[in-house]
């Protein structure tokens, strides 16, 4: 793996070899420091008008992998344009996030498990103060999931699902009962990007990191809270009919984000972007 932006001594040294995990994990850690919400919960200067009032230090990281024509998955599931170095890539950012957010049709699609302890990360987790894994937090307005998955029933930190005041109650008690923990982030059926959000910092998740599908991130970006973008660009072209890494409502005004990092390996470009 190779660094090409931005330039330093690693473009060269790092060029032909495997990075480390402690590499990748200081490659994409979360700011150590970054403008946040204040006492009166007024959004960071640089968000958009609409975007959400949050608690101090919160950060919304996506990770998503396109091929060069612009598909976000093969035949529905996104690991036929993977790679090696993306899943290598896939697990740090994981590994170094206080909470997964997904949505439920790519908990179905995909086949989420639980989140995982690692070796490899435990001494850099605690020393962030953050447990052994990270929590998995589903969205769900329906929650027509299935809550006798190990996902549910078997995490080493309990999984987290929100959903909206609205959603049916015989779901909830069911989510409930597997031993799954529902926050309610919005009035109706569904959930409101920026009270997700907000719930999950309330409770001390403030490194937050989305693997999608389409329509969830579709939506964090429609209501301007997401912080950053990891895009792995897949040297593959699938053709077809396949959604695009993020799906829903167009914005109003196209949002620029600026070019955070770029790392290279076998033809695949693994890309950071940041809202400006």
């Amino acid at each position: 793996m190779r660094r090409l932006f931005p330039v330093t001594d690693q473009t060269v040294s790092a060029a032909d070899r495997e990075w480390t995990l402690d590499e990748l994990a200081e490659a994409y850690a979360y700011p150590d420091a970054y403008p946040a919400a204040g006492a009166t919960g007024e959004a960071r200067p640089e968000a958009r008008p609409e975007a959400r009032p949050v608690g101090d230090g919160v950060w919304l990281r996506a990770n998503m992998v396109s091929t060069l024509d612009g598909a976000a998955h093969h035949e529905g599931r996104s690991q036929a344009l993977s790679s090696d170095a993306d899943m290598r890539i896939f697990g740090t950012l994981r590994a170094i996030a206080d909470a997964v957010v997904v949505g439920a049709e790519t908990v179905r699609l995909e086949g989420y498990r639980p989140a995982r302890a690692r070796d490899a990360f435990a001494a850099r987790r605690a020393a962030a103060g953050q447990g052994p894994a990270p929590v998995i937090a589903v969205v769900s307005a329906s929650l027509n999931l299935d809550f006798s998955l190990p996902l549910f029933t078997e995490p080493l930190v309990p999984t987290l699902v929100l959903t909206g005041a609205a959603a049916p109650p015989e779901r909830i008690r069911a989510a409930e009962k597997a031993g799954a923990e529902v926050l309610i982030a919005g009035d109706g059926p569904g959930v409101e990007p920026a009270r997700a959000v907000r719930a999950l910092a309330g409770r001390g998740l403030t490194r937050l990191l989305t693997e999608g599908g389409p329509r969830l991130l579709g939506q964090f970006v429609a209501a301007g809270v997401l912080d950053e973008l990891c895009l792995t660009v897949s040297p593959t072209l699938t053709s077809g009919y396949a959604q695009r890494i993020a799906g829903g409502p167009a914005l109003a005004v196209p949002e620029r984000l600026a070019l955070a990092s770029l790392l290279e390996e076998g033809g695949f470009l693994f890309t950071r972007y940041r809202r400006i």
